[in-house]
């Protein structure tokens, strides 16, 4: 119940205080720096920023992240897999919002 509220809470905060750190991520993901720089040069996720001091992530980013974690630890998939499969599961919402504008009882 306490790792539930965590998640939810770190969730909020980080939606509201936007663009996140490569330290401020990784608190809030509880991993360390290696696997986010991992996820970034897969792909799988895009700091603003030219350098990884700089580095900076939408909130959206924080999302992409723990998906890929639980991807990786629930599933057992790769790091390019689990990169794969947030795009594909990007590309279903996309589909899924511009078919509501057509049909809005899908």
């Amino acid at each position: 119940m306490a790792n539930k509220l965590m998640r939810t809470l770190s969730g909020t905060l980080a939606d509201e205080m936007g663009d996140l750190s490569l330290g401020e991520i990784c608190r809030l993901c509880g991993v360390h720096a290696e696997y986010i720089i991992e996820l970034v040069e897969e792909g799988a996720l895009t700091p603003r920023g030219r350098n990884i001091r700089e580095w900076r992530f939408a909130p959206a980013e924080l999302g992409r992240a723990r998906r890929a974690l639980r991807l990786q630890h629930d599933l057992n998939v790769n790091l390019a897999g689990a990169s794969l499969a947030l795009d594909l599961l990007d590309e279903i919402q996309r589909l899924r919002r511009r078919l509501r504008r057509f049909d809005p009882w899908c």
